[in-house]
């Protein structure tokens, strides 16, 4: 079966009685030289685990598990469910596919049952990657609590919205530079892959994507005392992006108004008149050790609003 066939995809979905949801953001991958680039980016070993959200009717989970992975593909659509579950009868030894949603899943029970021994001759333990052509519509959220959560992990390769792809690497003083640029980049060094048409999938979706390749770094990007406060203070600068910084952070932490602000930033060597688009992670964390040194830190995360 050609899953890179527009013909047989058509013919697969109205031989279950399916058509693609646009809710569900489904727009299967038809592109064979697209899928070769995905797997070259994720460098799949036999000793991995891959995690693959929205696996749709199973031809990147196909090429995964025939490389030599064990495979957790998560599908909400329960119509795919039913798909996937024939297309990868045959290699349900190494592909388990839970019906859920990828942003309620709770992925370290799920890796803990499935991290085991590396097969023999492999050397070392599982490594955990995340190879996903996820849907547009969770591709932040998804990012952004997997990255927060701590789940150990070498590797992301994901097919995004290209304007996504644009926002994970982009520099200071760019449009689309904020929070999750700086999320990414204190967690990961990003890098896009290769651009993608909107022809590449059936149906085309309204716009282009980019494979974006996220590799775990060994420590963070910068050294903080307190992480959490840290995304606390650069999503406070970014969610009034164009008020300068004083004015943005303004109750982002209890009892710090906009003068105790200027007094924190001058102590961080930053201009009181910059604003957050200009600031690059190294001065977000200068700025949140300023808070601690300077006694204006909750005592805990929970208190941090």
């Amino acid at each position: 079966m050609n899953l890179t066939s527009i013909g047989e995809v058509r013919r697969l979905l109205a031989a279950y009685g399916l058509k693609p949801k646009k809710s569900l953001g489904q727009n299967f991958l038809v592109a064979a030289g697209v899928l070769d680039k995905i797997m070259a980016a994720a460098d799949i070993r036999a000793s991995d685990l891959v995690i693959e959200i929205g696996p749709g009717l199973g031809v990147l989970t196909r090429r995964l598990a025939e490389a030599g992975a064990r495979v957790l593909a998560v599908e909400l659509d329960a119509g795919l469910v039913t798909v996937l579950r024939d297309v990868l009868g045959d290699l349900e030894d190494r592909v388990r596919l839970v019906r859920a949603d990828a942003l309620q899943l709770d992925y370290s029970a799920l890796l803990a049952e499935m991290v085991g021994p590396a097969p023999a001759g492999t050397g070392g333990e599982p490594t955990v990657k995340v190879v996903a052509n996820l849907p547009y519509y969770i591709t932040s959220p998804f990012v952004t609590g997997f990255l927060e959560a701590g789940h150990p992990f070498e590797r992301l390769v994901l097919m995004v919205q290209r304007e996504v792809a644009a926002r994970m690497v982009a520099r200071p003083g760019t449009k689309v530079y904020g929070a999750l640029t700086l999320l990414i980049k204190y967690h990961t060094e990003a890098e896009i892959v290769w651009p993608v048409s909107r022809h590449c999938f059936y149906p085309p979706p309204a716009v282009d994507s980019a494979v974006v390749r996220l590799r775990k770094r060994v420590r963070p990007a910068v050294a903080v005392k307190r992480p959490d406060l840290l995304f606390v203070i650069v999503r406070a600068a970014f969610g009034r992006r164009r008020k300068m910084l004083p004015n943005a952070l303004e109750g982002a932490i209890p009892g710090v108004d906009r003068e105790a602000w200027g007094r924190i930033l001058r102590g961080a060597g930053i201009d009181p008149g910059a604003r957050g688009e200009a600031l690059g992670l190294e001065q977000f964390g200068r700025i949140a050790d300023a808070v601690v040194q300077m006694g204006f830190a909750p005592a805990s995360r929970d208190t941090v609003l």
